[in-house]
């Protein structure tokens, strides 16, 4: 769906510039509204029109189709995307004379991103429990594996990143590792299949199955999780002890996009340490930024800083992407079909 937020004063000005930002829906929807277009919208007098469409994949699967036209001037992607994008020739490289704010961000991190990519969070994939059904919080991958949690697990699809990460961290954990020696995971995650009553893409559905008491434990993005324990929803959720892999999360122009200055003084304005912070406290993520004031019980529990970053498992995401097609076919004909 695809819908138009104006806001007193600016609707209705002729020639007014407008801003076309492909993100997600759920709760994402909600605060980005509230934490960065509205101001965004009031210091620029940019419209932007939302469009809450799709996946980081399948994003990028509509900017590769139309060649860089994809009908939006920001997409909100992850690294992998990015960094294909770039590889491909389809997202502009952003240059710091248009984004200053650029500079500001960890050199890790924006490396990670390539030069087509402005990483604006940081999330990591963690395990997400229902705190009412079990008896004690998981503390391993391996959770995942327990018979006693037959029928009890939701899965992502492989287009969503969130089933990539998880099948190499089930290879770290049963003797494998990120990229070369992937086997351990396709055989667990066989395994973790079958318990699992079926795949879901989006996260705001999987999110859903959580709150609705329909699953007990599966992999989930720190930051919505957090969101969920903010709320009273009776969940946890832990960084299990064999470590995990961040989500960097970017923000990308497709090189056809209609609207190149106003996208990128919407990426600047996202990358300003006021509006860091503000998008940190409210949907509960780390940053790329080291210099913002987060709150201690958040800072706790996300990615703020360089030394965070080097606790976690980071695959060379170049190489991963690379990997996808032939481990999307297995995904397709190995695990899903083991599914109740």
């Amino acid at each position: 769906m695809i819908f138009s937020v104006t806001f007193a004063g600016q609707s209705g000005l002729a020639g007014a510039e407008t801003l076309v930002l492909n993100s997600y829906g759920g709760p994402y929807e909600a605060i980005i509204h509230e934490r960065i277009i509205k101001p965004f919208e009031d210091r620029y007098g940019i419209d932007v029109v939302y469009d809450a469409v799709g996946s980081a994949q399948q994003d990028y699967a509509k900017i590769k189709a139309t060649r860089g036209r994809p009908g939006f001037d920001v997409a909100v992607m992850t690294a992998s995307q990015s960094l294909q994008g770039c590889k491909d020739g389809l997202l502009e490289k952003l240059d710091a004379a248009l984004v200053p704010n650029l500079g500001k961000l960890a050199p890790s991190l924006s490396q990670s991103a390539g030069p087509c990519g402005a990483v604006h969070e940081v999330q990591y994939l963690s395990l997400l429990y229902r705190t009412d059904t079990l008896k004690a919080a998981p503390d391993s991958w391996s959770a995942l594996l327990d018979p006693a949690l037959d029928g009890k697990i939701i899965l992502p699809t492989f287009q969503n990143i969130m089933a990539v990460y998880l099948l190499e961290m089930m290879s770290v954990s049963n003797g494998g590792d990120l990229l070369d020696n992937i086997e351990p995971g396709f055989a667990a995650m066989q395994r973790v299949s079958a318990h699992a009553i079926g795949f879901e893409q989006s996260s705001a559905i999987l999110e859903s199955y959580m709150r609705e008491g329909t699953v007990w434990v599966m992999p989930f993005w720190n930051g919505r999780a957090q969101l969920m324990v903010d709320e009273g929803v009776p969940v946890d959720y832990v960084r299990p002890k064999e470590g995990t892999i961040p989500l960097i999360a970017t923000l990308n122009v497709p090189v056809g996009a209609e609207n190149k200055p106003a996208a990128m003084k919407f990426i600047d304005f996202f990358l300003e340490k006021t509006s860091q912070e503000a998008w940190v406290a409210g949907y509960k993520v780390g940053s790329a930024r080291g210099d913002i004031d987060v709150p201690e019980a958040l800072r706790s529990r996300q990615i703020t800083t360089e030394a965070d970053l080097e606790t976690l498992h980071l695959p060379d995401l170049a190489r991963l992407t690379s990997k996808l097609p032939e481990w999307a076919e297995r995904w397709e004909r190995d695990i899903v079909p083991q599914a109740r």
